[in-house]
């Protein structure tokens, strides 16, 4: 038996799809599977989608999907766009994403990652955010070998002559690394500190390339970091890890390579928090 499937309660439309057979048990667990992929493939559409285009990228029958929208509508995790014929993400989706950005935590969702990172490195591990053109070390994996703690969770460190710093820098947009940039009037750390606004510009974009910055003792004498930036679903930095260690152990082949541990490392944080790249980045 055939029936009409319309694109929602009350519309009819030309396409026939099998009546669902009477008397058949649906699985809530595979129901409540099918609606999140629904919602998901919605979600990946700027300009909505119809009832048939849904139906074949799920790879369900028309009629279930159209079962399954109706659901979702009642429960405003779907919206029917009645002119354009079209599906769209409803509002209740947005108040659910909403909820995960107010209770997400970068440093409870980080440590784990950063204590993995420090027994693949064995060095100091470190997570910061920017604070008013400085970067905040807010936690800390110490590393086996470290006497000392080389930096306190609490601490400040400029932006231009830090790992984590320039990691963020790194991820920003050009618009606003122009106006970070301008002037050769950066403050002096050490003989080895970037002060020139271009010599500054030519390392991040070197950074940017890698995906990893590097400090080579340019906020410490004696210390080297690589550092990686985390990146919330704006595609902006929220943050960045490092590995801190002393140059008698980091030598300047170990960069690379540490350099891809941070930056695997922190791929995985932005992911767990549901962050992406920004497309400068790669």
């Amino acid at each position: 038996m055939m029936r009409r499937i319309p694109d929602r309660p009350g519309e009819e439309r030309s396409e026939y799809a099998a009546a669902p057979c009477k008397g058949a048990r649906k699985d809530s667990v595979q129901s409540l599977i099918r609606a999140l992929n629904i919602v998901n493939r919605i979600a990946t559409s700027e300009d909505g989608l119809t009832l048939t285009r849904i139906a074949e990228d799920v790879d369900l029958a028309v009629s279930t999907v159209h079962r399954l929208l109706t659901t979702l509508e009642q429960e405003r995790f779907v919206q029917f766009d009645a002119e354009r014929r079209r599906w769209l993400i409803g509002v209740q989706t947005f108040v659910a994403g909403s909820a995960f950005l107010k209770t997400r935590n970068l440093v409870a969702v980080a440590r784990p990652y950063m204590r993995a990172l420090m027994e693949e490195c064995r060095e100091t591990v470190n997570l910061a955010v920017e604070d008013k053109g400085n970067a905040m070390y807010v936690s800390q994996s110490e590393g086996p070998q470290s006497a000392q703690a080389l930096a306190r969770t609490g601490a400040k460190v400029p932006l231009h002559c830090s790992g984590v710093g320039k990691a963020m820098l790194a991820g920003k947009s050009d618009a606003e690394l122009a106006k970070f940039l301008p002037g050769d009037g950066k403050r002096r750390l050490t003989a080895n500190t970037i002060v020139s606004g271009s010599s500054l510009h030519d390392d991040i974009m070197l950074a940017r390339e890698r995906a990893y910055a590097v400090d080579n003792e340019e906020h410490a004498i004696g210390l080297v970091c690589v550092a990686a930036p985390v990146f919330n679903e704006f595609r902006e930095p929220m943050g960045a890890i490092s590995i801190s260690g002393p140059v008698a152990r980091i030598l300047k082949a170990d960069i690379p390579r540490l350099g891809d541990l941070a930056r695997r490392r922190a791929d995985q944080i932005t992911a767990r928090l549901g962050g992406a790249r920004p497309a400068h980045f790669r």
